[in-house]
């Protein structure tokens, strides 16, 4: 429960234009940036050194407000090419330093005009290592963070709001942030000088379950060969295998996943029963994993970087790994049939399953995020060797 404990001093100290104020009652003083107004979510924060604009374009992070620890936010500005979604999901943003001018022959528009476009708020000031102390040692908090030129906050009323607001867990956001219709995908990954493809030729077709998926998941399985048709995440089996596809692909996303599995596990259940090869990331994993029987649970602080270890249980590779979750999967619920596969040289926790007698696996982390910078692009390639196998 929120600390009922005294505020402390209230006035803004001069030349504050924003604030953050948490559940707890601590605030954080700051210069307000992007979107002129308030808003409220999870406090969490990510250590990785580049990809804000990416990170901020991560349907992932619905409902939650990033406290980025490194410095240096905004110096390569923005550019239409690096986003994971057309609409941010993200609540707003928490930096140390102010925006600079960018410095990058790729900048087409300065941050903190993007975020105006975006109608994301953000604060700048913010002793960022502090804000991630607190939720490494206290869990992810709530907070509201104001951005108001005239410096005038109503802070009990801010505190009010950030004690009200229910948190993520047992909250469905994949249902907010996934497509509305079915598409199609045949966009290859980005290559230098060159751009973004197209894939003319594929050899497979995947059906992929949007629960808040990332652009750059769905080019890597074109990259690999796939004619990728996205579904929404309501979609049911029958309208999954209505499209044929050779393999199944479940997407990254926001939220509980126990709260988006009462109307997906049963979907996936039938799904796996089909013994069409399965490959999930992220929310996806998680999902896979409800549906064949394990539990999962909010995590006291989430994996949220560009740096993160992770072992392969069968080859002993050690992966560098880009990560954005806050729930995982317990891996002492898995039944009889389904392994661990991967493991984070963090805190132990599960990284990846598969089943022992069917072409399915998942990773809780992001191979198509390019962290190491390949270290995880095999998956997709295992992926494709196992629709290679099932067709004969």
């Amino acid at each position: 429960m929120p600390s009922t404990a005294p505020l402390p001093d209230t006035r803004p100290p001069p030349g504050a234009t924003a604030v953050l104020v948490l559940a707890d009652g601590n605030l954080f003083w700051g210069r307000g940036l992007g979107a002129e107004r308030r808003t409220v979510g999870e406090v969490c924060f990510n250590t990785a050194l580049t990809g804000y604009q990416e990170i901020l374009t991560d349907p992932s992070y619905a409902g939650q407000i990033i406290n980025f620890t490194f410095p240096h936010i905004g110096n390569v500005g923005t550019n239409p090419e690096d986003i994971e979604t057309v609409v941010p999901a993200a609540r707003g943003l928490v930096l140390r330093a102010d925006i600079t001018e960018p410095s990058n022959w790729r900048s087409t528009r300065h941050l903190d005009a993007w975020l105006k476009q975006h109608d994301l708020p953000g604060i700048s000031g913010v002793d960022t290592r502090r804000v991630t102390r607190h939720v490494r040692d206290q869990g992810p908090p709530t907070g509201v963070l104001a951005h108001d030129p005239s410096g005038r906050f109503d802070v009990p009323a801010l505190l009010e709001e950030a004690r009200a607001w229910p948190g993520l867990e047992g909250m469905d956001l994949a249902i907010d942030v996934t497509c509305r219709q079915t598409y199609k995908w045949d966009e290859t990954r980005y290559v230098f000088g060159k751009g973004y493809g197209r894939q003319e030729h594929p050899r497979h077709h995947v059906v992929a379950i949007d629960y808040g998926a990332k652009r750059n998941i769905l080019r890597s399985l074109a990259s690999e060969g796939c004619a990728v048709t996205v579904v929404p995440a309501t979609a049911t089996a029958e309208d999954i295998l209505r499209h044929q596809p050779d393999g199944i692909f479940l997407s990254n996303g926001p939220g509980d996943p126990a709260a988006t599995g009462t109307y997906a596990v049963p979907t996936l259940r039938t799904l796996v029963a089909t013994g069409l090869p399965i490959f999930g990331i992220c929310l996806g994993h998680q999902l896979l994993a409800l549906a064949l029987g394990a539990e999962t649970k909010k995590m006291p602080a989430g994996h949220r970087g560009a740096n993160h270890p992770v072992k392969d249980l069968a080859t002993g590779r050690v992966e560098i790994t880009s990560q954005n979750h806050g729930f995982c999967v317990v891996p002492e619920t898995l039944p009889e049939g389904v392994e661990v596969s991967h493991v984070s040289l963090f805190d132990g926790s599960n990284e990846g399953i598969r089943v022992r007698d069917k072409p399915i696996f998942s990773v809780q982390y992001h191979p198509e995020a390019s962290p190491g910078p390949q270290d995880s692009h095999y998956l997709f390639q295992r992926f494709v060797r196992l629709m290679d196998e099932k067709r004969g």
